[in-house]
């Protein structure tokens, strides 16, 4: 069983950057493959991106590719998401989620994919 909790949330203009946390509590976090997720209003949820338990290899989604990275600190247990250049359409709740040693060689993660899920934080770029 591994605890989630997202933090760093808030209101940003265009352009702007970002950095969530998602601070997990319970064992073996560094076997955790930790994703990130996002409700969008009126939209399914949205994959953003994957980071690898073993050899933190990353996936992303491609409307994030390229400005968004994702990172994580073992000692910590906490896994962060980076967001660059931010645009209104990124507005919306961020979820990172986790699943004990899984990994798919592919850029198309479902939440399906995943087994625990925090409560989410809400992003909200606005000038």
């Amino acid at each position: 069983q591994v605890q989630l909790v997202e933090s760093g949330g808030g209101l940003v203009q265009p352009g702007d950057s970002l950095r969530l946390s998602c601070a997990a509590s319970g064992d073996l976090f560094s076997r955790y493959t930790m994703g990130w997720f996002r409700d969008i209003a009126g939209k399914e949820r949205e994959f953003v991106g994957a980071i690898n338990w073993a050899d933190s290899n990353t996936y992303y989604g491609d409307s994030v590719e390229g400005r968004f990275t994702i990172f994580r600190d073992n000692a910590k247990s906490t896994v962060y998401l980076q967001m660059n250049n931010l645009a209104s359409e990124d507005t919306a709740v961020y979820f990172c989620a986790a699943d004990l040693e899984k990994w798919i060689w592919s850029k198309y993660w479902f939440p399906a994919d995943f087994t625990f899920w925090g409560q989410g934080t809400k992003v909200t770029v606005s000038s």
